[in-house]
């Protein structure tokens, strides 16, 4: 076995950069391929494109004779590009994307052919449902589910295949994918933002929420991940002990890209071109071999779509330079995990930022009043956003070794929270002239002159604003961005319809102005939600005690965080903005307790392999050749080689120590695996979470510490050191 850990070492020092062709400008590349405003105008009738506009604008309804010019239009795109199959591309609940491909081609008679591709084909389909989680909509035998055309989101082309984003419901209408209850949230959202945004711009028409990821994630020799099992099926190292030197020097972070690396990504953003998605940023992340690669904000519907796919074209590019992309949360022990930072705003149909301050006290106050909802609403439902990011990846990374931890808390920055607490002490009521005065000059008139200076960063905070959005960075890097921003849409959603109710309500009751009754509600919340909002350092045991203080929750393991989900308050909260069902939230619970299980599952199946396989007969290997060693000193010298081979005979004692204790724990894990297998649903990922996964950290202390002692030459696992650095 140790042959392949050195095959593999020597072919990944072989390799060179690959070359990247870059002849055009990423202007010109951008979205050429995808069948977006400029290609539709040029191969769509008039009246078929201002249809198409007016769904994505509207929301309205394209008739059947209008879907069949569109297919038509689309499909000659397509092949004008070398297409030849079409496919409904969908997000359903395994948290990857979906596609089953359809070629254009159709048969007549027999003997001829033509390419066909009409307005059904491309409105609906229906792939079989039944394999896909369906947390109990669907009986196994009930295979009918729906694909339905998203044209908010344009079709795109990879490789040789047109891709139709969609949606994907049950026969009997019920959500079975991200996408859907995510729409349903941005028209919430976009509902009770613009009613809201009345106040202070009465030709205020729509509300977009707006996204902006940051994707981390590790890239690996695949010739090294070849020694790595572990790394193969479960996407983390189960074992391995820590190289000498991991992130401590920080040397790089933001340091030159690798060649290979730079290599990759250059590959990679000309791709994405191609794709419309409009990547920005790159560069080396904290821990070695670890990146990070941004984009432009976007419409958060198309951003969430615009990462997924990426995530896919990440791995097919990086077979190409023969390298593997970890996009697991906590791949490596001892070293920072990755995230996918969730970068946030609002904005009204003109572009015009609502979480950005303004040039007249007016827009500033309409700053403050988007501003102070959202933190009332991180405040109201902080449980339910601890939820949206708990996955059993993710649980390795949440207060690990680097931030944020499990528990939500908002930074704004002393600058900001001195003026939270100068409106916290507005009259309650009708406000005089003069203070009116003092809160427009020098209160809310000096918000973009404080944020100008504010440089101030909290890089603990797992919900952070940070000028003029907020940014939710507790969000794991192997994440769908939907699940968590249809959280964070429906809560600030519910918390404006809120707002609106109450101020209307001073308006007309006790007859106060608007920017009174404003001021009034924004000071009661907040005073509400101080306990949410937190400046200091948000890692480590003296903000768990202090924020045990304040009452907030503290889910340190997955499936005491997914019973939020399902709680009274979820599913009010989500029934009454039309999100989701209960039905919908009690299946997806119950897909989420499943997938946790069969991942600690699968991850004590991979360890105990490694373990009994490979690591304890290498063991036993060193330790014959020690006792071989043993033997030998003992018929040269004696008596006395007991003092000669005093180490030898230690450290054969160790190594046999280490050996049972890991045939040990692997016996009493595999009890108790039987155990959990009798229970299902909560109890089954509560048992694998509390009496199963424990053994998966102690048995890889034994084998970690066997690595620092067995002959390097003997030990079969790629190790970290190699991992890490080999660039």
């Amino acid at each position: 076995m140790s042959r392949i850990r050195f095959n593999a070492l020597q072919e990944t020092l072989q390799r060179s950069p690959v070359k990247v062709i870059q002849n055009e400008k990423r202007s010109t590349l951008f979205g050429q391929n995808v069948f977006n405003k400029y290609a539709m105008q040029q191969y769509l009738t008039r009246a078929a494109y201002e249809s198409v506009m007016n769904a994505i604008e509207h929301g309205t309804k394209i008739d059947r004779k209008i879907a069949d010019q569109v297919a038509v239009s689309m499909k000659d795109w397509a092949m004008s590009k070398g297409a030849t199959h079409y496919t409904h591309w969908f997000q359903p609940l395994t948290g990857a994307t979906a596609e089953k491909h359809d070629a254009f081609f159709e048969s007549i008679n027999g003997s001829l052919a033509m390419e066909k591709f009409d307005g059904e084909q491309l409105v609906q389909q229906e792939p079989d449902a039944s394999s896909f989680p369906n947390g109990g909509i669907r009986n196994m035998f009930e295979a009918r589910g729906y694909t339905a055309w998203d044209p908010t989101s344009p079709a795109f082309i990879y490789e040789t295949t047109l891709c139709i984003p969609t949606i994907f419901v049950a026969y009997t209408g019920e959500a079975l994918d991200n996408k859907t209850p995510l729409l349903r949230a941005l028209q919430a959202i976009d509902t009770h933002a613009t009613a809201v945004c009345k106040y202070f711009d009465k030709n205020a028409s729509s509300v977009n929420a707006t996204l902006g990821w940051e994707q981390e994630f590790f890239l690996i020799d695949d010739a090294l991940m070849l020694a790595r099992p572990d790394l193969q099926l479960t996407g983390r190292t189960l074992l391995g002990h820590s190289p000498a030197k991991g992130q401590q020097l920080g040397d790089h972070y933001f340091g030159t890209i690798p060649a290979r690396a730079m290599s990759f990504m250059q590959d990679l953003e000309q791709e994405c071109m191609l794709l419309g998605i409009p990547v920005k940023t790159r560069h080396n992340e904290v821990a070695p071999n670890q990146f990070e690669i941004a984009p432009i904000f976007e419409e958060a519907n198309l951003a969430v779509d615009h990462n997924s796919l990426l995530m896919d074209v990440m791995q097919k590019v990086s077979r190409r330079h023969k390298f593997k992309v970890l996009f697991h949360e906590k791949p490596f022990a001892g070293i920072n995990g990755s995230g996918k930072h969730n970068n946030w705003s609002l904005a009204t149909g003109n572009g015009t930022n609502l979480l950005s301050p303004g040039k007249t006290p007016m827009k500033n106050l309409q700053f403050l009043t988007f501003f102070i909802n959202t933190i009332k609403a991180v405040y109201n439902y902080e449980e339910l956003l601890r939820a949206s990011i708990a996955s059993a990846s993710n649980e390795y990374r949440l207060g690990a070794d680097e931030a944020p931890p499990a528990i939500i808390s908002v930074f704004i920055g002393s600058q900001l929270s001195a003026v939270l607490d100068e409106l916290e002490n507005v009259t309650k009521g009708k406000l005089s002239p003069q203070e009116k005065t003092d809160l427009k000059l020098n209160i809310i008139g000096k918000i973009p002159e404080i944020l100008l200076d504010n440089t101030d960063r909290n890089r603990t905070s797992p919900f952070a604003f940070t000028g003029n959005k907020f940014e939710f960075r507790a969000v794991g890097s192997l994440a769908n961005c939907a699940i968590p921003m249809t959280v964070l849409n429906t809560i600030v959603a519910k918390q404006l319809k809120e707002f609106k109710i109450e101020v209307d309500a001073l308006v007309e009751e006790k007859d106060l102005k608007k920017d009174e009754a404003v001021f009034n509600i924004l000071r009661e919340y907040i005073k509400d939600s101080k306990a949410i909002r937190f400046d200091g350092d948000s890692y480590g045991k003296a903000w768990e005690k202090e924020a045990k203080k304040r009452g907030l929750s503290n889910y340190k393991t997955t499936p005491e965080a997914l019973k939020v989900k399902v709680s009274e308050k979820a599913i009010a909260l989500f029934e009454e903005m039309e999100v989701m069902s209960s039905i919908e939230l009690e299946a997806r619970y119950e897909i989420d307790l499943e997938s946790y299980t069969k991942k600690v599952q699968i991850e004590g199946r991979v360890l105990a392999d490694i373990a009994r396989n490979q690591v304890v007969p290498t063991a036993i290997i060193y330790q014959n050749t020690l006792l071989e060693n043993t033997k030998n000193l003992k018929e040269i010298f004696g008596e006395e080689y007991k003092n000669i081979a005093k180490e030898q005979i230690e450290l054969i004692m160790v190594i046999s120590k280490h050996i049972t204790q890991i045939n040990a724990l692997v016996i009493k894990m595999e009890e108790e695996k039987l155990k959990a297998n009798k229970y299902t649903g909560l109890k089954c990922a509560e048992y694998y979470c509390l009496k199963v996964k424990p053994f998966l950290k102690e048995i890889r202390f034994h084998c970690d510490e066997l690595e620092t002692m067995v002959d390097d030459n003997l030990w079969p696992l790629t190790k970290y050191r190699e991992l890490l650095f080999t660039k």
